[in-house]
């Protein structure tokens, strides 16, 4: 027998959290590094994501994985994995 493999839709980031001030919501801060069109020169962009705790158990500072949900709220599209 095969054994069938869960595929997840939609991304999974990185991120350090900055904030935990909301009920059940994080804010998790993602690093990316993007080269410059012209001229390739790798530059830091950063977003800000909201993401779903349950019971707010992470704190700030720690480095949370979060994946692509459905709609929760107006801006709150992750959930902690």
């Amino acid at each position: 027998m095969i054994a069938e493999i869960k595929k997840t839709k939609g991304r999974t980031l990185t991120g350090i959290v900055v904030s935990t001030k909301m009920k059940d919501t994080i804010v998790v801060e993602v690093d990316r590094f993007i080269a410059h069109p012209k001229y390739r020169k790798y530059m830091r962009h950063t977003s800000r994501h909201k993401a779903h705790d349950a019971g707010n158990t992470k704190k700030e500072g720690e480095k949370v994985a979060i994946i692509e949900c459905r709609p929760m709220s107006k801006d709150k599209h992750f959930k902690i994995v």
